[in-house]
This record gives structure tokens, C-alpha cells and sequence, in this order.
């Protein structure tokens, strides 16, 4: 039986009993000089679940995470999903009441958190919150503090050697409806959303991106820059358990410290989103490694040029592939593989994962045939069971033949590969023409003096919309608007043209990568006019 096929029959605690039996010796994660074995991180949460089922956890619990990347993370996800409850991974680096919100809205019950962390004192933040928690009725925390009054507050290592070897009531979990997590949207466009995603749905999206990248027990994965989101939880975490690979966590997620532990630890496989390998270019260029462990890098979370693509093949890793990824579809839909044609690689998005439906449709919902331009629909095991506590917005998303709506612009060609164009919210009318913005950034990427572009449309009485490109350019770089208005014009057509050129210092985005459009499209307006 396929790895994808067992992966839709288990639960996520039972994934990671399958690989501990045969050899729980054998090491899962690295963090900061230390190395877990699966057979320690089995021990540690079955005792946490233990000690959580003691307090009271149960299944269907919301147990929520509020913390960097550390081994303590995995296994506290481990031990509530032991337990049936639904964990809810939640950006660390959010604000007080960012964090409020989605406990709140979530109706969490127990959070593991760390003590101290990006200048933070959470124990005191969660001491102020606590009150305007009512559901939350415990906290874990994990650091070196122990003196507390409050008898709600745990600490991790405590609650290890209170839970060893003590017995608990596993309950029975259905993995095609049980959610394993909440995990929120990022919130580009509007409020963020708990996405519910089951055991099912997270394991076959992670299954089904280690078969198609071909990962194995050689492997070494880094690069993954959070749990709280999607891909990280699935693919990154998941992806590296069933496939049997190592998994290299990190808190700090600078260049320079990715690129020296995949030289420390002769990693093999990079994930990571188009920014951070953007900037990985740079340390390079000013400190060369020997990244000769490297035979892949997979790039997800936004959109990637086919000059970025050849840059990263020709100074960072030999083969270099391309995932579409959406939180509603437990991350990764359609994703390229290492033996594809060079221009399948560089200029799509692969092909949909093993029983994964990609359609393409008109605004009116009929189907649109090869080579054309539609909203992309998806089904398959991956898709979630809906927004938590909002059916209104999930009927908005999910039809009746079981199809998400994603709102993404694409088409596919005759051999089944995805071409990305944008998002249908992103499209700009100009003058009663469609223009989109991917087109014109991927025009604009290949400029030798662009770091990085976002192209927005901006409100304009003339033209309906007009086209602004934001550009961050290259250190040390010296171009003006003319300059780059001429480099797109060898090209594109006047009607897909920039009105305006903007220079910035950097793109505003969210915690995992993505363009604040909106913030930009405000920006603009509010400086007036034209350069």
C-alpha cells in the first residue's frame, strides 16, 4: 500500500508509532546541538498527553501552541493529538490582541508557551490575558521559571515526570472527520479565518509532497520556518515523519543561519518561500558555503520567477522545484518534481498531487477547457472540513460537489501542468482591460537592479484602475522609473504598462511571507501623485 494511501487511514499519533517501532534510535529533529530521537519524542508525548488527559484534556479540546520552533513544539502536538484534541498552532510573534482573538475564537482550553521569546514575557502576558479567556483554563510553559501562585499554570518538564509511564484513555478517532488542527489564515484580505483541518487532510497533502519530492530516510530537511501555518505543520513536519527524513528546526530564521546549518548538518532538502531564498542569494554572494548536500530546494507561499528559479539552480542547489500551496487545502495542491522538463519547473506549478482535482472555471462556474484563463477549483483529500464556528464563509468557499473556491487565477495546459496568473481580487482593470499583476512582475523580477516587486492596482477617475509597480531594488542599485518603464516595454504591451514606479525600502507582509497588497494599494493613495 502506497505512503499516501496508509497516510489517509491513520491518525497523526498513529504515524508517529509506525515509524518509532522499527528503529527509535533513529533521530527526527535537531535543535540547537541537540538531536531527538523518535523513540524520545514518543516517550515525551505520551507522558504530556498523560499528564494533559489528567487535567482534564480531552477529546475535541482545543490545545493551542505559542511558540518558536523547538523540539518542545512537536511533541506538545503530538501528545494532544493522542488525546483527540484539536491543536491550534499560533504565531508567536503576533500581538497581545492578535493572540486574544484567535484563543477566543477558538475556544482554546490549555496553551503550551514558551516563557521568554523576541523580547516577550509570556507568562505575563498570559497572566493579563487569562482573565478574558474564560475557556482557556490552563497554561504550560515552557522555560526555567518555578514559582508560581496561580494552580492553572504547569510547567512542561513537570508535567513530563508527572505524566512517565502513567496510563491514559486513548479515545477512538475517525481521521476522515476528527480535525487534528485550526490552523488560521494569514489574514491578507480581511480578518483571519480558523481553517479545520482533519487528520486525513493534513497527512495525505504531506504524504503526497514526500512521494512526489521523493523524500527518504537519507534526507535531512530545513528551511521550514513555522508550524503555525500549513505547510510547515504538514509537508515540513509530517512530510518528514512518514517519509522517515530528519527534520533541522531553527527559531531565528535569518539566511546566514540556514545556510550554516545546512553546511553543519549536511542537509539535503530546503524549504523555504521565494524572500528567504532571495536573501540567501545575498549572504552567498558576501560568504560563500559549500552547499554541495543540497539536491533540492522547494519553493512555496508565493509566487516565484523563472529568474529567481535559475538564480537559486545556479548558486544555491541543482534542482529546484515550485509548490502551490493553500491553507484550505492542508498546503500543498499541485507541486513540480525533479525529473520535470526545465520549463515545466521554472514556468508552473507542477501537477496536482495523487487524487487531487484541479478545475478551471469561468465567473459563471462553467468549465473552462486547456489554455484558458480561470478561477482555480480543487478537491481532494486535502480540502478542509470548513472555517470553524463560521458556516456562512465557508458555504462561500466549499460548493456541493465538494470543489474549494480559491479565488486564484490560473489555467492548465495540455499536459496537465498549472500555470499560476494571480488572484481574481488582484486583477487590475485598466481602461476596461484585464491586467495581471503576475505578468507584469515576472517582467520586472528578471531586471538586474530588482530585489524584489509587487504590482498593484490603484484607484484612478481617468483610468478605473492604474498599474503601480512597488519595487525594492538591489543594494546598492541606482535605476529610475524611466529605466524600468523601458525594460518592461521590450515586452509588454502599453496596456500592461506601469503608471507608476515606487521604490521602497521593503514589502509589507504577513508572518508567513505574503504580500499585504491592501497595505501597498493604501500606501500609494495616500501619496498622491505620480513619479
Amino acid at each position: 500500500m502506497a505512503l499516501s494511501e496508509r497516510s489517509q487511514q491513520m491518525t497523526a499519533a498513529a504515524a508517529l508509532a509506525m515509524r518509532v517501532t522499527p528503529n527509535p534510535e533513529r533521530p527526527f529533529l535537531h535543535h540547537d546541538g541537540r538531536v531527538f530521537s523518535l523513540g524520545e519524542t514518543e516517550a515525551q508525548a505520551e507522558a504530556l498527553a498523560a499528564s494533559l488527559a489528567n487535567l482534564g484534556v480531552e477529546r475535541g479540546d482545543r490545545v493551542a501552541m505559542v511558540m518558536p520552533l523547538c523540539p518542545e513544539l512537536v511533541v506538545s502536538i503530538f501528545a494532544a493529538t493522542k488525546l483527540g484534541a484539536v491543536i491550534v498552532p499560533l504565531d508567536p510573534t503576533l500581538t497581545a490582541a492578535e493572540l486574544q482573538y484567535r484563543l477566543r475564537h477558538s475556544e482554546t482550553v490549555c496553551t503550551v508557551t514558551i516563557e521568554e521569546a523576541y523580547g516577550v514575557d509570556f507568562l505575563q502576558l498570559f497572566e493579563d490575558m487569562m482573565p478574558l479567556l474564560p475557556e482557556l483554563q490552563y497554561l504550560v510553559t515552557v522555560g526555567e521559571e518555578d514559582l508560581w501562585y496561580d494552580d492553572r499554570i504547569f510547567q512542561f518538564e513537570d508535567l513530563l515526570s508527572a505524566g512517565a509511564g502513567r496510563d491514559y484513555q486513548a479515545p477512538e478517532i475517525d481521521p476522515t472527520r476528527d480535525p487534528f488542527a485550526i490552523v488560521y489564515t494569514s489574514g491578507t484580505t480581511g480578518k483571519p479565518k480558523g481553517v479545520e483541518l482533519t487528520h486525513e487532510n493534513l497527512l495525505s497533502a504531506a504524504a503526497g509532497t514526500a512521494a512526489r519530492l521523493g523524500l527518504d530516510s537519507s534526507d535531512s530537511v530545513v528551511g521550514v520556518s513555522a508550524l503555525h501555518h500549513a505547510f510547515g505543520l504538514g509537508p515540513g513536519l509530517l512530510g518528514t515523519l512518514l517519509s522517515g527524513a530528519s527534520l533541522i528546526l531553527q527559531d531565528v530564521m535569518d539566511p546566514d543561519s540556514i545556510l550554516d546549518l545546512i553546511v553543519k548538518h549536511r542537509a539535503t532538502v530546503h524549504y523555504g518561500v521565494p524572500t528567504v531564498f532571495v536573501a540567501e542569494l545575498t549572504s552567498l554572494a558576501a560568504r560563500p558555503r559549500d552547499l554541495g548536500s543540497l539536491r533540492l530546494a522547494v519553493v512555496s507561499g508565493a509566487p516565484v520567477s523563472d529568474t529567481l528559479v535559475r538564480r537559486l539552480e545556479d548558486a544555491l542547489c541543482p534542482v529546484v522545484v515550485t509548490a502551490y500551496s493553500i491553507t484550505e487545502a492542508s498546503s500543498t495542491v499541485c507541486l513540480s518534481e525533479p525529473g520535470d522538463p526545465d520549463d515545466k519547473r521554472r514556468f508552473t506549478v507542477g501537477r496536482p498531487l495523487a487524487e487531487t482535482v484541479v478545475r478551471i472555471v469561468e465567473q459563471d462556474g462553467a468549465e473552462l477547457p486547456v489554455e484558458s484563463v480561470g478561477e482555480v477549483l480543487v478537491r481532494g483529500p486535502g480540502v478542509m472540513q470548513g472555517y470553524t464556528r463560521q458556516p456562512a464563509a465557508t458555504s462561500a468557499v466549499l460548493d456541493s460537489e465538494g470543489f474549494l473556491h480559491t479565488g486564484d487565477l490560473g489555467m492548465v495546459d495540455e499536459e496537465g501542468f498549472i500555470h499560476l496568473v494571480g488572484r481574481r481580487k488582484e486583477v487590475i482593470i485598466r481602461s476596461g482591460f484585464n491586467v495581471y499583476p503576475r505578468e507584469v512582475e515576472s517582467r520586472l523580477e528578471a531586471h538586474p537592479a530588482v530585489q524584489e516587486v509587487a504590482v498593484v492596482g490603484v484607484p484612478d477617475a481617468l483610468l478605473g484602475e492604474s498599474i503601480c509597480a512597488c519595487i525594492v531594488p538591489v543594494e546598492g542599485a541606482i535605476v529610475t522609473s524611466q529605466e524600468i518603464l523601458d525594460w518592461c516595454r521590450e515586452t509588454l504591451s502599453d496596456a500592461k504598462l506601469p503608471d507608476l514606479v515606487r521604490f521602497l525600502e521593503s514589502l509589507p507582509r504577513t508572518g508567513t511571507g505574503k504580500i499585504r497588497r491592501i497595505e501597498l494599494t493604501r500606501l500609494i493613495e495616500s501619496e498622491g501623485s505620480p513619479a
